[in-house]
């Protein structure tokens, strides 16, 4: 997870862990993002420490395509980011699934913007996972 790849089995795609993780989850909000997470056991096939997701509103975003370069914007975001993330998860034997929502109500918000709000929001998600299920304050 080193590299700066996004691969299949990063993305969280079944619709039970989907639900799962929307029903059970914690979540909080960093401009421009919602962020939405939920520690489970991991797949005995799985080899990545952490499963995510990308959503854009439609009620907000009403063209697909304001949508998609949205999501496109967010994933080189998380993509270029993540590796900090993954290799907390593996010290801690933990494997996440994450929603990363954006809130935004701006199409063309600033890359730097989008950059920073994803930094931050990873920042918290590794204390607030830390908190949550490994029972420690920073």
């Amino acid at each position: 997870m080193n590299n700066y790849t996004f691969s299949k089995e990063e993305r969280l795609c079944s619709k039970r862990l989907i639900d799962s993780l929307f029903h059970n989850g914690s979540s909080f909000v960093i401009y421009p993002y919602r962020v939405v997470f939920l520690s489970i056991a991991p797949e005995p096939t799985s080899r990545v420490p952490v499963q995510s997701i990308i959503s854009v509103s439609k009620r907000k975003f009403r063209k697909a395509v304001d949508r998609n370069y949205i999501k496109r914007r967010v994933r080189e975001a998380y993509r270029l980011q993540k590796s900090g993330l993954g290799r907390f998860l593996q010290e801690h034997s933990l494997h996440l699934l994450v929603a990363f929502q954006y809130v935004g109500k701006d199409r063309n918000i600033p890359y730097q913007q989008l950059h920073r709000g994803m930094a931050g929001a990873l920042e918290k998600l590794m204390n607030e996972t830390t908190k949550i299920y490994l029972g420690k304050d920073r």
